[in-house]
């Protein structure tokens, strides 16, 4: 893997981490004195790397607005769910002409309200793997439980006029074991029944570019960004590495 790789680099006296066979090796002198861009072909020692845990490499990116953000833990999934559950879902927005809804109260202390709707196309509902749905007051667990079966969940939650998306610091969309976020910054969201613009296609794809644009979501990506400081006895010179 890449952890045990770099900790070999740093072994390791000298290491050509550059190709380039053409090119003369230079100094990292010469190249901290030198504008941007060139290309050079440099032998040196890797001194340090961060992060040191190689899942902290792992960030958001926006292409709008050019900001990176730490990807949230379940925890924080978790907490605005809770937060979410307190208001109880809205009977008067249940099965519209593009969603069939269905509502229980949990059996535990709590009795939480649960509402999912269940997104239809051609006002028939799709097979489990090609469904979209919408879950008010679930947990994080129960959450999981209905992405493993069906292809997208978006939490929300009820107001007086529609359903609308929790705050953008949790996932806006699930699908399979991938959570998607959105911009704080540049996002407007839009309300969910924008959605049914999608469930009215001939063939709804239930992509999460087109989900989040029709939800007015900046959709973030993840990126993988990693510091590399490298040395050749004449100077030190700080690499990064950054990719979808």
């Amino acid at each position: 893997d890449l952890e045990s790789h770099l900790q070999r680099c740093q072994q390791l006296s000298v290491t050509v981490l550059t190709d380039h066979q053409d090119l003369n090796n230079t100094e990292l002198k010469t190249i901290l004195n030198s504008t941007a861009p060139q290309q050079y072909r440099i032998r040196a020692k890797l001194r340090t790397y961060k992060p040191q845990k190689l899942y902290q490499s792992i960030k958001l990116h926006c292409s709008k607005c050019n900001s990176l953000r730490e990807v949230p833990d379940g925890d924080d999934f978790d907490f605005i769910l809770q937060g979410s559950a307190v208001t109880a879902p809205n009977p008067e927005l249940h099965n519209t002409s593009w969603y069939d809804s269905v509502t229980w109260t949990t059996q535990d202390q709590k009795q939480r309200k649960i509402a999912i709707h269940f997104v239809k196309h051609d006002e028939m509902l799709q097979q489990p793997e090609d469904t979209l749905l919408m879950i008010e007051g679930g947990t994080l667990k129960e959450v999981w439980k209905l992405t493993k079966r069906f292809k997208c969940v978006i939490p929300v939650r009820s107001t007086e006029d529609d359903l609308e998306l929790l705050d953008l610091s949790a996932p806006f969309l699930l699908q399979g074991n991938i959570k998607y976020y959105g911009c704080k910054q540049c996002s407007t969201p839009k309300p969910i029944k924008s959605l049914s613009s999608i469930a009215a296609e001939q063939r709804p794809s239930w992509e999460p570019t087109e989900i989040a644009q029709v939800l007015g979501i900046e959709l973030l990506q993840y990126v993988f960004i990693m510091k590399f400081t490298l040395v050749d006895g004449t100077g030190a010179l700080n690499a990064y590495l950054f990719d979808y």
